[in-house]
């Protein structure tokens, strides 16, 4: 759903521009940093970056899913610390909030995210919940007007810098699954809560990831998101099948740059008296690259449509995030193979720190694996309802 294409066109135009002319000549400055440089933060939020499927009611910009992917597209065209320096506010840090926040919680805290001035996380994975994301062992007890908390989070993207905490705990004893799992939003200042250091990870430098700890973590009752316990894992769900097609889309961008650089460098490449562009082998790597970058753009946009029209997109959403990080990772391989050994080496160009990147997109948010399984499990359930399972 495309609600106004002149004033869309602009903000992509200016995304656009903004990618090359700020994001690229900086990537360098970001990964030896290991963080997005102040002085740019505070450029995306003037922008409006960290609002963007905010409602604007709250300061945001309130894109449909189809304009938030486009966008996406757009700005994932460069380093992924950038997108993800922001990506939690557009995505998994505040869709909880929009989804199913209470009004009081929306006024209090949207606007902050959508202005830049805090910055959001989702925290749900822990270290025996991770794949099998119900099986959250946090613990949140209610005493009184407020709800202590124990346990950790882990893998948590902006953990180390997040001012608010989505926080998924079990409020009922003796629950297992999806039952007795209960949303809340806590702040970084909430006595008992506590975020390790960034992680020295394979890639994406500039992107905190980090632990979430809570000992004895006070979290005032009305914090409870919706304000309604028990209901948390449902909560979840809708941010994960909004989020898996933004991040299809946030796997599609950087397909997209490596591309453009294999096919520059390989456009400007002699060997052998030509243009390595014009040996039928490389051109054959470009070509397949560009054929699946086109396919995952097409299904991203038709599932986006298809929840703006306020479909049942559970199924489409895991085909996108399946497909569109697999593809991804296939782009990156042929793209370094397209520059030889300055692929490999860092001095010499940059597709290798892309290649290191991308290779987490199939493993967060759903694993491959779980994605396939959950594609069939999908495709049961539909059956089952008499809906056409294919």
């Amino acid at each position: 759903m495309i609600r106004d294409q002149a004033k869309l066109d602009a903000l992509l135009g200016e995304v656009h521009d903004w990618v090359r002319t700020v994001a690229h000549p900086n990537e360098d400055r970001v990964a030896e940093l290991d963080e997005v440089p102040q002085d740019i933060v505070d450029d995306m939020a003037r922008r409006g970056y960290f609002g963007w499927s905010i409602p604007e009611e709250y300061g945001g910009l309130g894109l449909t899913t189809e304009e938030l992917v486009l966008g996406a597209m757009e700005l994932s065209q460069c380093a992924v610390a950038y997108r993800a320096r922001v990506g939690t506010n557009t995505g998994i840090g505040s869709e909880a909030l929009v989804a199913d926040g209470t009004e009081a919680q929306k006024q209090k805290y949207l606007p902050l995210m959508a202005r830049g001035e805090a910055t959001g996380c989702l925290a749900l994975t822990e270290p025996n919940a991770g794949s099998e994301a119900s099986n959250i062992e946090t613990t949140a007890r209610r005493e009184g007007d407020h709800y202590v908390l124990n346990g950790m989070k882990r893998y948590i993207t902006n953990a180390p810098i997040a001012d608010l905490f989505t926080v998924f705990a079990r409020t009922e004893d003796g629950t297992k699954g999806a039952k007795g799992v209960t949303a809340f939003i806590v702040e970084r200042g909430f006595e008992g809560l506590s975020t390790s250091a960034g992680y020295q990870m394979m890639g994406q430098r500039g992107s905190p990831v980090g632990e979430v700890h809570f000992d004895n973590c006070i979290v005032p009752a009305e914090n409870v998101i919706g304000g309604v316990e028990g209901v948390g894992f449902k909560t979840a769900m809708k941010v994960l099948n909004k989020q898996r097609i933004h991040l299809a889309a946030l796997c599609t961008g950087p397909a997209i740059r490596m591309l453009d650089m294999a096919f520059d460098h390989a456009s400007n490449r002699e060997q052998f008296g030509q243009k390595v562009v014009d040996f039928q082998l490389v051109a054959a790597l470009l070509a397949d690259c560009r054929a699946e970058i086109e396919a995952a753009k097409q299904l991203v946009l038709a599932t986006a449509r298809s929840r703006d029209d306020g479909r049942d997109i559970a199924l489409e959403a895991s085909i996108c995030k399946y497909f569109a990080s697999e593809m991804c990772g296939r782009v990156a391989d042929r793209c370094v193979q397209v520059f030889g050994g300055a692929g490999y080496v860092a001095n010499h160009a940059s597709i290798e720190r892309y290649y290191r990147d991308v290779r987490l997109f199939r493993l967060y948010e759903g694993t491959s694996q779980i994605h396939q399984l959950n594609i069939v499990k999908q495709m049961q359930r539909r059956q089952a309802s008499g809906q056409v399972a294919g």
